[in-house]
């Protein structure tokens, strides 16, 4: 489904990409670790083509995403959903004004239709009666899963999470991982999720890979990351203070 290539990505002297590669397979979810300020969420960017790469290809879904002009990005743009880290709602609007943002601007559907589908989409995150809120009486997990329902509304083939889990207590942490994995199974999307939570990426991953200095440098299932040889993967996977990787500050 999206095949990145040699990717090099410099903000000006900062390198943050450098020779990168990845394979996301069809309809499987992968996870990306990796310390926080090492360039996961720049790479998201580059596959939903916010970011262009200095060098390399993205490949999604066989087109170069770098490549297209505005129209086309639009229409590629159709196939991915994003949950964003912190949500990303617009407080202005209710939940289902968020949530139907997408279908109401780029389908010609009815508001009655689209309102029967922003409530389809809340059921499948576990929400109801909540179309009227806004997202400030909203709780943190609560807008996370709001969230997910906007990303979900237009039938993306690809989905793209940003630290889904990223400040909420662990019970609600479980239960977005949960819906993942749920969702991953009812709707056979294409999955990339961004973390460092470990006991997400076991939880929600068909294959794992850990980006360090600019590279994928290990990937695998994550049976094949726990049993890792690899010294730096080990050392992050464990959340030790020590190993190879220089903790500064």
């Amino acid at each position: 489904m999206i095949k990145i290539s040699n990717v090099t990505k410099y903000f000006g002297a900062q390198k943050v990409m450098h020779g990168l590669s990845l394979d996301i397979p069809d309809k499987k979810t992968v996870v990306i670790i990796g310390r926080s300020g090492c360039g996961k969420s720049v790479l998201l960017k580059h596959m939903i083509g916010l970011l262009k790469p200095d060098s390399g290809k993205i490949l999604v879904k066989g087109k170069d995403i770098a490549k297209l002009d505005d129209k086309e990005l639009d229409e590629a743009r159709k196939h991915f959903g994003m949950l964003f880290q912190g949500a990303a709602l617009f407080d202005s609007l209710t939940v289902a004004e968020n949530v139907g943002f997408a279908l109401t601007r780029f389908t010609k559907k009815s508001p009655a239709e689209i309102r029967k589908l922003v409530k389809e989409k809340l059921a499948l995150v576990g929400l109801e009666n909540v179309e009227d809120k806004k997202p400030a009486e909203l709780s943190g997990g609560m807008k996370k899963r709001v969230g997910l329902a906007r990303a979900i509304a237009m039938d993306p083939e690809i989905m793209l999470y940003d630290e889904p889990t990223t400040g909420l207590d662990p019970i609600m942490s479980d239960i977005i991982n949960e819906l993942i994995v749920e969702l991953q199974k009812k709707l056979k999307m294409t999955s990339v999720v961004v973390t460092h939570d470990m006991k997400s990426a076991y939880q929600i991953g068909d294959k794992i890979a850990m980006m360090y200095e600019g590279k994928i440098i290990e990937e695998g299932t994550p049976k094949e990351i726990q049993h890792t040889k690899n010294a730096v993967v080990k050392q992050f996977i464990k959340g030790s203070a020590k190993g190879p990787i220089q903790v500064l500050g």
